[in-house]
């Protein structure tokens, strides 16, 4: 399971924040039980009930027929509906698997005409994700992809269409109208909580990835989670973020020394941004990718002004080994012969946590290895943390209205009022 450690010595602060947490620890109660007024937002709070066997066994088919008859697939989706499966496919796709391209997360030209090379003289599938299926990015994806697809293989190109939207929506309609494959987007779950359903399983599937392994771990974890244990990691974190909150400390930085776990920065980022961000309240999130980033950032984290406290995500279990062998010329590196990476990687994160310490609040959340179970287990973790963190700052965790701000002027720049009569 996940572990917390505070790096921290100062004893004043860790009293308060005891008190703190101590306060406020009814959210947690509330919290396990689901409340009336989120029902419609809570389909993940139980991995049983987008992801029990029967689903997960349908998605582990569908994915076998796609790897063993493309060379591409192309996941069509924005924010929510593609970071997840993306942050796993980054870190964890296996050899041999169809090459995953990403559309519907931008308009740019340039994007397009790339995306579209990449399919020249290849097999092609694509899942087009998209709640309600109106959303400009993916929508407009989709028409270009529907439409290279048709004209590479005519009649046959519905059988390379899947799209995963809301039952009843329009994009339902288009599938049953054109004969694609349709899977169904959870309508009691918003986009950045939907790593553990058709949303994030059938990509991650594709690439490889043991999705049970992956499900296994979130359910896990929702066992931990949802026990009556008084030390709740999920609370712990939620607690610290918030009394650091409340001392002006407005940025919190997930940093990491992995390089795997760039995508799935991303998701997090996602998921407290959208979530938190709300009625003039929120930590901003940011990543830091070390130790690259320590030659940049670094130098404001250590002597810039205290506005940052840093969450380090580290791997206790050694995976991965390269050893620093000598070429018999003198460098001066003659200190690392005979050293592993892993280890010269390890004290990396050890130096920069004993010095960022010592200016501001650090902790460290700890997992066993990197691989799918694990990765099932964070994903857990972070959203019913966010929702505990989102509950102690009082907003609400599931809802964006300031999402949709820029979608009404850009809808009216482009027209969709007038076609379709619709007064924003």
């Amino acid at each position: 399971m996940i572990r917390l450690k505070i790096h921290n010595k100062e004893d004043e602060w860790k009293r308060e924040y005891g008190s703190f947490a101590e306060r406020n620890k009814s959210v947690l109660a509330f919290a396990r039980k689901g409340e009336k007024e989120y029902m419609d937002s809570q389909g993940w709070l139980d991995t049983e009930e987008w992801a029990d066997g029967e689903r997960v066994r349908r998605l582990e088919m569908l994915a076998a027929e796609i790897r063993q008859n493309a060379d591409v697939f192309v996941l069509i989706g924005v924010g929510g509906s593609n970071n997840a499966a993306r942050s796993v496919i980054k870190a964890l796709q296996l050899p041999g698997t169809p090459e995953i391209v990403y559309a519907g997360n931008t308009l740019s030209a340039h994007a397009f005409n790339q995306m579209i090379g990449k399919l020249e003289g290849k097999s092609i599938y694509i899942n087009c994700i998209a709640k309600n299926f109106e959303t400009l990015e993916p929508g407009a994806a989709f028409r270009v992809l529907r439409k290279y697809l048709q004209e590479r293989y005519g009649n046959k190109a519905s059988e390379r269409i899947i799209a995963t939207g809301t039952a009843g929506s329009s994009l339902e309609k288009l599938c049953a109208d054109n004969g694609y494959v349709f899977l169904e987007f959870p309508d009691n779950i918003g986009g950045r909580y939907t790593a553990i359903s058709n949303v994030g399983l059938l990509p991650m599937a594709v690439a490889g990835i043991d999705i049970r392994e992956l499900v296994r771990g979130a359910a896990d974890m929702q066992k931990e989670l949802h026990n009556g244990a008084a030390d709740n990691i999920a609370y712990q974190y939620a607690s610290l973020r918030n009394f650091f909150y409340s001392r002006g400390y407005k940025i919190e930085m997930l940093a990491c020394f992995e390089p795997r776990f760039k995508y799935f920065f991303k998701w997090w980022i996602q998921l407290f941004a959208e979530s938190e961000g709300k009625e003039n309240k929120g930590i901003f999130p940011v990543a830091g990718e070390y130790s690259e980033e320590l030659h940049s950032v670094g130098q404001f984290l250590q002597d810039g002004p205290p506005i940052i406290f840093e969450t380090f995500l580290d791997i206790r279990e050694h995976q991965d080994s390269f050893l620093m062998e000598t070429d018999g010329k003198q460098d001066y590196f003659d200190y690392l012969d005979g050293k592993d990476f892993w280890c010269i990687n390890k004290e990396a994160y050890k130096a920069t946590v004993a010095a960022h310490s010592r200016k501001m609040p650090c902790f460290t959340l700890e997992i066993g290895r990197l691989d799918a179970y694990h990765f099932g287990q964070l994903f857990y973790f972070f959203q019913f943390a966010c929702y505990l963190s989102c509950k102690l700052m009082g907003v609400n965790a599931f809802n964006q209205p300031g999402v949709e701000a820029y979608k009404t002027w850009m809808f009216q720049a482009l027209g969709k009022q007038r076609e379709e009569g619709i007064k924003y």
